[in-house]
């Protein structure tokens, strides 16, 4: 932004009568343009000669927040992938995270790649900038290109085709003996040999690390507890292609070390998704039919034309599958090509606006990828910056074509297109080149929108909010505001919402257009969508007239209702529902089975939305209030539609797939969905999707078929293996513990661990479903107290849980000084798999099994002690928890850990104060009933604040409010409506 400073008082040099005439250079010539295929819009800028001059900048998603791994955790990483991936010893501590040397060094490539371009003999220049913008926390790198407009786009494609962006990091967690050798203490060579295998064969970069944190549920109160996951982690760094094909392999050689055979058969990638069928549910069936693993390559590999050097690509015609036997594979084969045999092809081609495809690629493929998933459709897009508008759907009935059109269309609409037309006829009055890249490239930088310049005209395409933001930068230089110049911006919307937005008898674009002083043209140019001009000749006026067109878009929310209560909900002659109507200025509309394609069409329509809520986005907060009054004429059992997530082993899903029968009467039961997450996504969470009264008894229910199980190692010991071995026990508390408890204890005897005076050791192992692990504590304390009873006190070496934390103000008891109140005792800390808080055991094994596991020459640790971190967090990345645990969450648990048990209560930043005659408390009395008077330390005003750093967490602490965008549909709109 320093560099518009110098380009706002760009001439005074300009004569008054600086443009051209509005007949002459005015927008509707733009609507002269020929005429392109039916579905297309228009053009979207006006055609170049051959030899016209253009200045091109677009940015080069690097992904620069992209950290690497925490040192302390890796056991193992492939040639140079530290050196990439952490930075070097004499580097700063708050070094940000883009000065990672493998952000750098791609950016360095693309400055070289650069200088070539503007070197060879084409009549084009291309320049670098890399900047961090005013939020000052990513590096943002945009190129600019001049030269006539065939090169430029050529330029742009080979550009995008040959730079590793969107750089991702993917994780997929084993069982660390699979990998391991742990009583040697020395990582399995074939393992390693077959990492740096993958990584040079797919071109990414990969680490082994160690066990992470993961949340425990329990299945109806939904708490989450922190544990220590047995499993190790392989972390594959790479562009998202590239790193999908790499995480295949890893998951397939997990197979074959679990005993299964690999096995591939050739199937066409547009056909792939229509296999699947509807949310994978024929994959899912025929794996658990034949008890294989099928993996698809990714759907999108053949519009990213990016391959690491060296590297090879997948077959995207190659699907693997992992089973037990040869006969199942057949089996799995069979059922493959019984359905290829059955799929009828409904294809169907629409043209979009080439930039809002690019966008699509460059930041919404996760969005087309659920709606291929969702429709059982195959999405054809054409390569990236290729230049084409043309995208083809194929489904197997034309009903799922037609919705996955209209969701990707709807999904070219958050995308706006703009521009900026100056009224000037002498080129001599114009800024130089340079000037007019640097403008262009700090705009780009600050807004995230592709900005060209052709002589006459500054043309942007991004998103809704890039493109905002990119006018009001141009707004403020003064040798564009001062000249005759003319802005129009093109919003694009379904057909279906045309007289939504205008009013009857466009009343409200007539008001608009007469209340700030702007031209509002809707342009029909295709069977689904189209585009709304608003033209105006200074920036003021299209900001007040665009505003005011987006508040007049539609705001909607949807939800599903049974189809029973339809009647209820509408009331006779519709009189309640016209009320909620009236009283919320809101519009709502039913569709029941019909509507949606007809009776038995398929199970999913049952629970898809059928409740559409729409109102102007100027209205948007009552949207909640009609669906809170709609759903409060719902019974309690088929009451709002919601979803929760459970964790359970990715292996563990094959055997719930075999019990699927048993699953789809539970989800009979109960009214609900489960979800079993895709086998390439090699992902633990498990989604349960239905009534919200009904969700956490399914889900109980469903964790009830999780298996589960707990260690205690106790030192032996002659009355403890005695009373073990006792009838009493045998008989009259085991068979308590699994009548009472729900869980199930077995004894046995160990003799390869040892304890610190080298006596044996006897473990308990604890058995139960994922849904009674809340019962296990209360297990662990009648068997402690059946051992008080015969007074055996035995020492607990490791597994041991420790009570919880009371609700009272018990820890800060040490702080009043009276015989009476009695200091608390500082908790005992364990690795126990349902408590939250971790002992110094657990950091010491940790420690001692990573030390012994990093044997390779390049992975010593003292080469690794020689690299930092690429995160700042002030946590041991040990701790980090998953995305379920919130920073707050996980700060607790670091302070839970401190080993200083006298840290002042009131502290709650993790940072200990220092001693009372530096403390800055004030004091006051305390009247005891002895009569004794004692000090009591409060804290004061003023300099009397604690002195410690602030708290950083992501989370403020306070429940979210009917405003907070955390909660439902947003409260009353500060700015547009997106």
């Amino acid at each position: 932004m320093n560099k518009l400073a110098n380009m706002r008082h760009w001439p005074e040099r300009m004569s008054p009568n600086f443009g051209m005439s509005r007949s002459s250079m005015g927008m509707p010539q733009i609507m002269h343009q020929p005429k392109i295929a039916p579905q297309g819009p228009p053009p979207i800028s006006n055609p170049q000669p051959p030899d016209a001059m253009i200045h091109y900048t677009f940015n080069v998603h690097f992904a620069s927040d992209l950290a690497g791994p925490d040192t302390e955790d890796i056991l193992h990483s492939t040639t140079d992938a530290v050196l990439r991936w952490t930075h070097p010893e004499d580097a700063p501590d708050d070094v940000p995270v883009w000065q990672l040397p493998v952000h750098t060094q791609n950016v360095e490539n693309l400055r070289r790649r650069c200088e070539d371009i503007t070197n060879n003999p084409m009549p084009i220049e291309a320049h670098l900038s890399a900047t961090t913008p005013k939020n000052g926390r990513n590096q943002v790198v945009t190129v600019t290109l001049s030269g006539t407009a065939d090169c430029v786009y050529k330029t742009r494609e080979t550009i995008l085709n040959e730079t590793p962006s969107l750089m991702r990091c993917t994780h997929v967690d084993v069982d660390g003996h699979l990998v391991a050798d742990l009583t040697e203490g020395r990582l399995k060579p074939s393992v390693t040999a077959f990492l740096d295998e993958v990584s040079k064969f797919c071109g990414v970069d990969i680490f082994l690390l160690g066990p992470k944190l993961t949340p425990l549920e329990d299945g109806l109160n939904g708490g989450l507890s922190m544990r220590r996951d047995q499993r190790w982690r392989v972390a594959i760094y790479g562009d998202h292609i590239s790193a999908e094909h790499a995480k295949s392999r890893v998951l397939i050689k997990i197979d074959q070390l679990l005993g299964r055979i690999v096995d591939a058969v050739q199937i066409d990638l547009s056909v792939q998704p229509l296999l699947c069928g509807r949310n994978r549910k024929n994959i899912k069936h025929i794996e658990s039919a034949t008890n294989t693993a099928i993996y698809f390559p990714p759907c999108f590999s053949h519009a990213y034309g990016y391959c690491p050097p060296g590297a090879l690509r997948r077959n995207p015609d190659e699907v693997f599958i992992t089973g037990e036997t040869p006969e199942a594979i057949s089996q799995a084969k069979a059922r493959i090509h019984q359905i290829l045999t059955t799929i009828r092809l409904f294809v169907k081609d629409v043209t979009i606006a080439m930039p809002k495809i690019d966008s699509i690629l460059l930041g919404r493929m996760d969005k087309v990828r659920k709606i291929m998933e969702t429709n059982s459709v195959f999405i054809m897009l054409p390569p990236l910056a290729s230049r084409q508008g043309t995208i083809r759907f194929q489904g197997p009935e034309n009903l799922h074509v037609e919705r996955a059109i209209r969701e990707l269309m709807s999904l070219a609409g958050q995308f706006y297109h703009a521009s900026w037309w100056i009224n000037q006829q002498d080129p001599r009055l114009l800024p130089s080149a340079q000037e007019i890249r640097a403008l262009l490239s700090d705009v780009c930088a600050n807004s995230d929108a592709d900005i060209a310049f052709d002589k006459v005209a500054f043309t942007l395409t991004g998103s809704d909010e890039a493109v905002k933001e990119a006018l009001q930068v141009l707004s403020d230089i003064k040798f564009l505001t001062t000249a005759q110049h003319q802005i129009r911006v093109k919003i694009e919307l379904a057909n279906e919402h045309k007289e939504f937005v205008s009013g009857k008898k466009n009343g409200k674009i007539n008001k608009i257009m007469s209340h700030c002083n702007v031209q509002i043209v809707f342009d029909n140019f295709g069977e689904y969508n189209f585009n709304i001009d608003v033209l105006a000749h200074n920036y003021t006026s299209m900001k007040e007239g665009l505003t005011l067109v987006e508040q007049e878009m539609p705001a909607s929310i949807s939800f599903h209702v049974p189809d029973q209560y339809h009647k209820r909900i509408i009331g006779i002659g519709g009189q309640h529902i016209q009320r909620i109507m009236k009283k919320h200025s809101v519009f709502v509309k039913f569709s029941n089975a019909m509507d949606r394609g007809g009776m038995g069409r398929d199970d999913d329509d049952s629970r898809v939305d059928n409740v559409i809520c729409r109102t102007p986005a100027r209205n948007a907060q009552n949207l909640e209030l009609v669906k809170t009054e709609i759903l409060e004429m719902v019974d309690r059992e088929d009451s709002e539609i919601t979803t929760q997530t459970v964790n359970v082993d990715r292996l563990y899903h094959r055997q719930l797939l075999a019990r699927l029968s048993e699953i789809e009467v539970l989800e009979k039961k109960y009214n609900c969905k489960i979800s079993f997450p895709s086998t390439e996504q090699a992902s633990d969470e498990v989604t349960v999707q239905g009534p919200q009264w009904q969700v956490p008894m399914c889900a109980d229910e469903f964790l009830g078929m999780v298996p589960d199980k707990h260690e205690v190692v106790l030192e032996h010991s002659e009355p403890l293996v005695k009373f073990l071995e006792s009838p009493e026990f045998l008989q009259n508390i085991v068979p308590k513990l699994k009548s009472q408890h729900e869980v199930q204890l077995s004894v046995h005897e160990n003799t390869e661990d040892r304890a610190a005076d080298a006596a044996p050791t006897v473990t308990l192992l604890w058995a139960f479903t994922r849904n009674n692990a809340g019962g296990l504590r209360d297990a662990m304390d009648f068997l402690h107290s059946q051992f008080a009873t015969v007074g055996i006190e035995p020492v607990v070496i490791k597994g041991a849980i420790p009570r919880p934390r009371s609700d009272t103000f018990e820890e800060a008891l040490q702080y009043f000084d009276s015989k009476i109140l009695q200091h608390v005792a500082a908790p005992v800390a364990t690795d126990a798999p349902a408590t939250p808080t971790f002992g110094e055991d657990l950091v010491r094994e940790r420690s001692n099994i990573f030390d012994r596991l990093r044997k390779p020459g390049s992975m010593s640790l003292s080469f690794l002690d020689r690299r930092k971190n690429s995160s700042h967090s002030t946590t041991n990345s040990f701790f980090k928890g998953s995305a379920n645990v919130s920073k707050t969450s996980l700060i607790s648990i670091e302070s839970s850990r401190s080993f200083n048990a006298d840290r002042n209560p009131w502290n709650d930043s993790g940072v200990n104060l220092p001693d009372d005659d530096n403390n800055p408390w004030g004091t006051s009395r305390v009247f005891e009933p002895n009569g004794l008077i004692h000090k009591l330390a409060i804290p004061m005003g003023g300099d009397s604040t604690p002195r410690h750093g602030t708290r950083h967490s992501g989370d403020s602490g306070r429940p979210s409010t009917s405003h907070s965008t955390n909660s439902g549909y947003p409260g009353p709109l500060s700015g547009p409506f997106r």
